[in-house]
């Protein structure tokens, strides 16, 4: 079995022959199989079930041809291993039984203990790297978001709950992302272990804070996370999620490898306002999936031809896929963005390539 590591070498800012591609959400409604599963299991029934877990994983892999696949989990699975009771609860996300509104709140909150409560988890990050010709990427719930979803109660547009917290009680969201951060760490380095070959961390909400209330209440976490695991010889992604763009130039300290961006900020201006130091993963807009294929492919090329500018780039969504796009259209994007990119890297490379 032939291994495809276009994707590591990108995440390294290495040379490489196509750009590599995946999606996230790329394990989704999206696809009629899935769907199918879906009718018979929740999100949170799959991910209990290793062997099923593991082939809603694979499906993207061999229906897409990507060049990397991710863990099929949620985020909110390892706050299980706190105490947190929650379900997912369909049209609208994570719906905790008992929202974290106070100190007492957050004391309560147990060390995560991932070999006991999420074996599971660990079991299909094992199966998947027996199988895979591709990387295996792992992720986590990034504190911020996780906290928002604890302390809401479920999904917000607002957010001022969290917030009113932050500002309000610092020393109480303090602990809790202390805590979060702990759980974080532990988490990811279990994956590793296991088999993760690169994790991702998600962020997707904190793009709702202004840069000197992330600097000041988020950042030292997510800082801690990335240098308490700097020492995993594995890539490291921080996908700040959407309307992130003003958070980027806070980035330019942190440990990783990758940053994922949304479709606000072009790749370029992503790679200014970082420094310069990351390679870059992103950043079409997934609404484009709607489009015609000429125009979807248009848009593609120019991402390419932007992100090849410099080693370091991986072609991906700004967000996740959403239940209304096709297979085949997403099958037809992968394909043009190896061949095109292959064709525009060769070229760009001279005759002796």
């Amino acid at each position: 079995m032939t291994y495809n590591d276009t994707f590591i070498r990108a995440c390294r800012q290495q040379v490489t022959e196509h750009v590599p591609v995946w999606y996230m959400r790329q394990a989704g409604r999206y696809d009629p199989e899935y769907r199918k599963i879906k009718e018979k299991y929740s999100l949170l029934e799959i991910c209990r079930q290793p062997e099923l877990a593991a082939e809603v994983s694979l499906m993207p892999v061999r229906k897409l041809g990507v060049d990397a696949a991710i863990l099929y989990s949620d985020i909110m699975n390892p706050v299980a291993s706190l105490g947190v009771k929650f379900d997912i609860v369909k049209n609208i996300g994570p719906v905790i039984e008992d929202p974290i509104r106070s100190a007492a709140d957050v004391d309560r909150l147990k060390p995560i203990d991932v070999e006991g409560d999420l074996s599971h988890i660990l079991e299909t990050i094992a199966l998947l790297d027996k199988e895979l010709d591709v990387p295996l990427i792992t992720f986590a719930g990034a504190p911020f978001t996780i906290a928002s979803y604890l302390i809401e109660g479920r999904p917000s547009k607002s957010y001022h709950r969290t917030k009113e917290m932050m500002f309000s009680q610092p020393r109480v969201w303090e602990k809790l992302m202390d805590k979060l951060g702990d759980m974080v760490i532990a988490y990811l380095r279990a994956h590793v272990r296991s088999g993760g070959k690169a994790f991702q961390l998600f962020d997707s909400w904190v793009g709702a804070l202004a840069p000197r209330d992330f600097e000041a209440y988020v950042l030292p976490t997510i800082t801690r996370i990335f240098a308490e695991l700097s020492d995993l010889d594995v890539p490291k992604i921080y996908f700040p999620g959407v309307s992130s763009g003003e958070l980027l130039p806070s980035l330019t300290k942190l440990q990783a490898d990758v940053i994922g961006l949304d479709w606000r900020v072009s790749l370029t201006e992503g790679r200014r306002r970082t420094g310069g130091r990351f390679a870059v993963q992103g950043n079409l807009d997934p609404y484009l999936l709607t489009a015609p294929m000429e125009v979807l492919k248009e848009r593609a090329k120019e991402l390419i031809d932007e992100g090849i500018t410099q080693p370091g780039y991986i072609f991906n969504l700004g967000h996740g896929l959403f239940p209304e796009a096709s297979l085949d259209t997403l099958k037809e994007l992968t394909e043009y963005v190896h061949d095109y990119s292959a064709a525009a890297l060769k070229q760009a490379a001279g005759p002796l390539a």
